[in-house]
């Protein structure tokens, strides 16, 4: 049975485990003959920088810039990457966290695989994907990577 892949959807928190999967969903993506989608899942301790302005977004851009350079560094002619960015939590929306907008998100645009960071013991707060990798992967309707 051939595994039909078209799009790769590769969740990120800024973490060092997130640049591993990105790197991870650019390979599939190549292996497959398909393209890859970057989310930036914003967690909400960068959210909450932001509205004190202890936070410029100028340094959220930055970072996620960062991260997508990376990424595309050594991206074969044949896939393209497109990018995007969402709040993992929210004050109003009890139900919205990494888990669930990564899930939406993959929904969304029709995503074939996702791919997702997994917490490591010792991990910092930084890794908000990678804890939420167990949902992802327990919800997600698509096949997932966790690395």
């Amino acid at each position: 049975m051939a595994v039909d892949i078209d799009l790769v959807l590769a969740a990120l928190d800024g973490s060092d485990e997130a640049a591993t999967a990105a790197e991870y969903a650019v390979a599939l993506a190549e292996r497959y003959g398909a393209d890859v989608h970057l989310l930036h899942v914003v967690e909400q301790r960068v959210m909450q920088g932001l509205e004190t302005g202890d936070v410029t977004p100028e340094t959220v851009a930055e970072h996620q810039q960062t991260v997508t350079e990376s990424a595309n560094q050594d991206l074969p002619d044949t896939v393209s990457c497109t990018t995007s960015t969402v709040v993992g939590f929210s004050t109003d929306r009890l139900g919205q966290t990494p888990g669930s907008v990564t899930l939406d998100v993959a929904e969304q645009l029709e995503a074939d695989m996702i791919v997702v960071p997994r917490q490591t013991p010792g991990a910092t707060e930084d890794g908000v994907i990678g804890k939420a990798a167990l949902y992802i992967l327990e919800y997600a309707s698509q096949p997932v990577l966790s690395v």
